[in-house]
């Protein structure tokens, strides 16, 4: 090899090495986190983060990065309450309930591709994991409408007249578990069957929001007038415990009438947070023992009512906005608007982004996913 050949080799290394070590290239093909905030979700609360989705950038500080334009608004100019938020991979589309639609949004080019109005309103709803049906509860009616989520149409109905409300999937997507404001029970489906149903409980009172463990074994509910919450086993149907959080008292609650409403598990199920409206705390319990023991709790700034967690273990995300790291139980930052107001929300959910497309989705409950 002649020393122009040593000297032009040498450079296709230079350069070939610039292309690895490049940061820009690394941006490119790194995974970016990030947290999508639906808003207004604390009721129609505008002061709590405007209207819109705001999408925060989880691996720097959780910096607010955008704000995503969403749906309509009432005859006053008022945007509706939200209710539900979820995320399909397949049709890169994240989906926004409120009290009377369903809106879907591309996550691509950030335009609202479609929003349906259903004749019995929206609650909280549920995407199968392979991203292509929506279990979508009516708005405390009679009915859940299963629809297509690549256009919202409705396929079927189910009439379960329980005042229907929040709704989630197994990580399998083989089971529906639905409670309504008005049971003391939890109807678990088949998705692909929806004859094919079974009941959990009687709990003590009617059921408010569950988790489920990743192997669906466990319901953990929290039900009216109980500060804590109740454990159901999903083979038997029956209830096994009622815990009460020890050491507080059940007091004033602005907000939906339950002393608990938002129960979570840790992704590697270790602990169970319950929410306490009126103390302003999350309370955690230690979920490898059966029933959960009592550990510590977590001082908020407002009354939370919903908790859901990173798809890492390390963050907790209460309504209130603040990020809670687990390992610590330490509050590290609070969400923010552009004007640096404070941001709550019960309605978010993380999304992982790698060369402009969603390869990663988490979803709003606190589901089990310990493997």
């Amino acid at each position: 090899m002649d020393n122009l050949s040593r000297l032009m080799s040498k450079v296709s290394l230079v350069i070939a090495l610039f292309l690895l070590f490049d940061p820009t290239v690394f941006a490119q093909n790194s995974v970016k986190r990030y947290l999508y905030v639906a808003e207004p979700g604390i009721r129609n609360y505008l002061e709590y983060g405007g209207h819109g989705i705001l999408v925060y950038d989880i691996d720097d500080n959780y910096k607010l990065v955008k704000r995503i334009p969403t749906g309509s608004l009432d005859a006053k100019g008022h945007p509706f309450n939200v209710k539900g938020v979820c995320v399909s991979l397949a049709t890169q589309c994240i989906y926004v309930s409120t009290i009377k639609s369903l809106m879907c949004i591309s996550l691509e080019s950030e335009k609202l591709l479609w929003e349906k109005v259903y004749e019995a309103g929206c609650d909280r709803m549920a995407i199968s994991p392979d991203g292509l049906t929506i279990f979508q509860p009516s708005f405390e009616k009679d009915q859940w409408y299963v629809l297509d989520a690549k256009t919202g149409e409705v396929k079927e109905q189910l009439i379960l007249k329980n005042r229907a409300h929040n709704t989630l999937f197994g990580l399998d997507g083989k089971n529906v578990y639905m409670e309504g404001l008005a049971s003391p029970y939890v109807t678990v489906v088949k998705a692909k069957n929806t004859s094919q149903q079974r009941q959990i409980g009687p709990f003590s009172a009617s059921v408010r929001p569950f988790t489920i463990n990743s192997k669906q074994f466990l319901l953990f509910a929290n039900v009216d007038e109980l500060l804590g919450f109740e454990i159901g086993d999903l083979k038997t149907g029956q209830v096994l415990h009622r815990v009460e959080v020890p050491g507080f008292q059940k007091g004033f609650i602005k907000r939906h009438g339950c002393p608990s409403h938002g129960i979570g598990l840790t992704p590697n199920e270790k602990e169970l947070w319950v929410t306490d409206g009126a103390n302003q705390q999350m309370h955690i319990f230690d979920a490898t023992q059966m029933p959960p023991v009592y550990q510590s709790s977590v001082a908020l700034r407002d009354q939370p009512g919903w908790i859901t967690f990173s798809l890492d273990g390390q963050h907790a995300w209460p309504s209130t906005g603040e990020i809670i790291e687990l390992a610590s139980k330490r509050i590290i930052h609070r969400l923010a608007d552009e004007k640096g107001e404070i941001v709550q929300s019960e309605k978010m959910v993380e999304i992982h982004f790698k060369n402009g497309k969603a390869v990663v989705k988490g979803d709003q409950f606190g589901l089990g996913r310990r493997k």
